[in-house]
């Protein structure tokens, strides 16, 4: 690992401030689960000035209610999440989604902000430093992407355009289905908001060099809505989503009147998969409901050399989701 500055900001200002004096050559540590291994990869092409901590600013380690919605800081753990008497009770989908991340050690270090915020687990474009990296890519810069014509077994199905690395924000996709808004400090006390679902991009997500998360938002759910999270990994549960669903379904009088299917794992972003929703709304859920609703899930997809399996595990992961 490299040398860097280390700096304690205070305030959510300070540490804006800091990422614009550095001009993207800073980094924010949290929980630092994801910081350490970029650093230690040196991976990047870039390697950060100053390691700007954030853990010293009060007051961003919240789970709160608040006019109709749950309020969580974005340095909220996620052991706090998924143990949050609150969130059990009525963000169902996003606490199994946490306690699907990692490990216990993790969790309990970890941060919803920082988990939002993760970058892609491609090995490509983590190829180390020490064996031959960095490998450019178009995420960094200016390059193919070696997954198109390589090693592609856990790459993207949909959505992939120039990159094929896929989202791994687990709490990410339940947070989609939730109909979540994150909120996004910048300098000079500037703030905005925007959907979980417009928050990533092909390349990364939406955050500006010299901004960061400070809360999630996620509006009060009906009790009548089933929600549920899915995740198939290779190494239960420790491992990062080959697939992954959340649903938020509706049902009322035996008819479903509102649904929300999100995938995960298999684009670049979480997917809101409206073609199934719409398939199983005004009507009673069911297999044949279920079954369609799946195909239409992963219309339109285009896997890669190696990873066709994952459209048959979103297909099924659907379905269990939808018939719970």
């Amino acid at each position: 690992m490299r040398s860097f500055k280390h700096v304690n900001a205070r305030t959510v200002d300070e540490a804006c401030a800091l990422l614009g004096e550095y001009k993207g050559k800073a980094m924010l540590n949290a929980g630092g689960t994801e910081l350490l291994s970029i650093l230690k990869g040196e991976y990047l092409s870039d390697y950060p000035e100053a390691v700007i901590n954030i853990k010293t600013i009060s007051g961003l380690d919240y789970i709160k209610e608040e006019n109709g919605a749950f309020k969580i800081g974005a340095l909220t753990k996620l052991s706090d999440i998924a143990n949050s008497p609150l969130l059990k009770r009525s963000c169902k989908a996003l606490v199994e989604a946490t306690r699907s991340v990692a490990t216990p050690q993790i969790r309990n270090t970890a941060t919803i902000g920082g988990n939002l915020c993760q970058d892609v687990r491609c090995w490509y474009y983590r190829y180390p430093r020490q064996i031959g990296g960095p490998i450019r890519c178009l995420r960094k810069g200016s390059g193919p992407c070696l997954a198109v014509s390589g090693d592609n077994r856990y790459h993207a199905i949909l959505g992939g355009k120039r990159c094929y690395a896929v989202c791994p924000s687990d709490t990410a996709v339940a947070l989609a289905a939730l109909d979540a808004q994150i909120t996004i400090a910048g300098p000079k006390g500037e703030r905005r908001r925007m959907a979980v679902t417009g928050f990533f991009g092909t390349l990364g997500n939406a955050l500006k060099g010299d901004e960061m998360i400070t809360e999630i938002e996620v509006p009060m759910v009906t009790g009548l809505s089933k929600q549920t999270f899915l995740k198939f990994t290779l190494r239960n549960p420790i491992d990062f989503a080959i697939v992954s669903v959340a649903s938020v379904i509706t049902v009322e009088r035996g008819l479903c009147v509102d649904a929300r299917i999100v995938l995960g794992a298999v684009a670049p972003t979480p997917v809101r998969s409206t073609k199934a929703e719409e398939v199983i709304k005004g009507r009673p859920i069911d297999q044949n409901a279920a079954a369609e609703a799946a195909e239409q899930a992963v219309l339109g997809a285009m896997p890669l050399s190696m990873n066709a399996y994952k459209v048959e595990i979103a297909k099924t992961l659907v379905k269990r989701a939808i018939l719970g």
